[in-house]
């Protein structure tokens, strides 16, 4: 028995059209995909807030807790944006929505994050960052007219890569990682479109994006949260005690990173499936150049939270992770103007104030909602 899909109908149209509309001279008409994810929904309000027409797509996935991507959800609601429920890897999903507007730009930032998790669900990588890039790429190249992509590689591709700071022109092939091979296999699936289709496409390696309504499964984010609990917190070390540092870079300068590659985009030159000439394929470093050991990640929670950290010290894992990320961004700076400006103590006090009000209002909320349960 066939089910219908739950997207469609004149009610669901008339939203897509809505949050699509673009309300500024010369504005664009993006589509965000992982538009309830940490960078999805930053990038998505950053675009409506200027007045681009921007429509969301995601899955809501529980590889973390499902609540967060709801309430980010709900925050891009009351900014206009409808964030559409369905999988990147839906091709008639993908083409109903080519079909509905006129999409000029997708951010495609849909993707399996976490080296780790790799470990035990590897199959769930291949579904989201290598199937599902395909599905969106081809959806782009049936559209008429093509629009640019820009969407999100990792800091991973650069893998077992010894000379540091790493840049673009550097080896990547290869990964320490399940997940950042998947990375390096859209990198090159995105150049053969670009090639044969005539696609306008950028891809951004993102450096240990943190900040406000991050990811759960990331250090800073789940080293706050034990902190608070007085619980151990890992510090990772590499051989003969060697410092674990990544180059870790705020919301707001990756998302001002991002805008701009979807400002330099430059435009598609394919239709009917043909390419027409060469289109733009640019891939840039995104990070903020200044890496940080864990220890002294930790140390600057300990300040901020007023609580001292009951620190372990562990050999790092053979899981995939990587000693040492530091991003060269020269050729980002030259071509998008990106200048990254948030220091990692100035951002962490940021992501620490949200963190403390959404967690207290969440447990005043669940409290409320069983003392009602309680006495009903």
């Amino acid at each position: 028995m066939s089910t219908s899909p739950s997207w469609g109908g004149p009610a669901w149209e008339k939203r897509v059209r809505s949050s699509a509309r673009v309300r500024r001279a010369s504005g664009k008409s993006v589509l965000v995909t992982g538009a309830a994810g940490f960078v999805g929904m930053h990038v998505a309000a950053a675009l409506k807030r200027r007045g681009d027409g921007v429509l969301g797509l995601d899955n809501y996935n529980a590889y973390y807790d499902p609540d967060l991507k709801r309430a980010r959800q709900a925050l891009l609601d009351r900014a206009g944006v409808f964030i559409v429920e369905g999988d990147i890897n839906d091709a008639a999903l993908l083409r109903k929505l080519f079909d509905v507007v006129p999409i000029s730009h997708v951010v495609h930032l849909a993707a399996q994050a976490g080296v780790r998790h790799a470990l035990t669900d590897p199959g769930s990588y291949i579904h989201s960052n290598v199937a599902g890039l395909v599905a969106v790429l081809e959806a782009a190249k049936a559209a008429d007219p093509q629009p640019a992509v820009v969407w999100a590689s990792s800091s991973s591709v650069y893998g077992l890569n010894s000379k540091v700071p790493f840049s673009e022109a550097d080896r990547t092939d290869r990964p320490a990682s399940l997940y950042a091979a998947t990375k390096k296999a859209g990198e090159e699936i995105a150049h053969v479109y670009n090639n044969i289709y005539g696609l306008s496409i950028t891809g951004l390696r993102f450096f240990t994006v943190y900040g406000p309504w991050g990811r759960p499964d990331m250090a800073y984010f789940f080293f706050t949260r034990d902190i608070l609990r007085g619980k151990p917190v890992s510090i990772f070390e590499g051989p003969d005690h060697a410092t674990v540092a990544r180059d870790f870079t705020y919301i707001d300068d990756i998302v001002r990173g991002c805008v701009a590659a979807v400002d330099h985009a430059g435009k598609s030159t394919g239709s009917g499936g043909k390419k027409h000439g060469q289109a733009p394929f640019r891939i840039y470093n995104l990070g903020n150049t200044s890496p940080v050991s864990v220890s002294d990640l930790v140390s600057i929670l300990e300040q901020l939270l007023k609580v001292k950290a009951v620190k372990k010290f562990v050999k790092m894992p053979r899981n995939g992770d990587v000693q040492f990320t530091h991003a060269n961004i020269t050729l980002a700076e030259k071509e998008l103007g990106y200048h990254p400006t948030t220091s990692l103590h100035s951002g962490l006090k940021k992501f620490v104030r949200w963190y403390l009000e959404y967690y207290s209002t969440s447990l005043s909320k669940q409290a409320s909602e069983e003392d009602r349960s309680i006495s009903s």
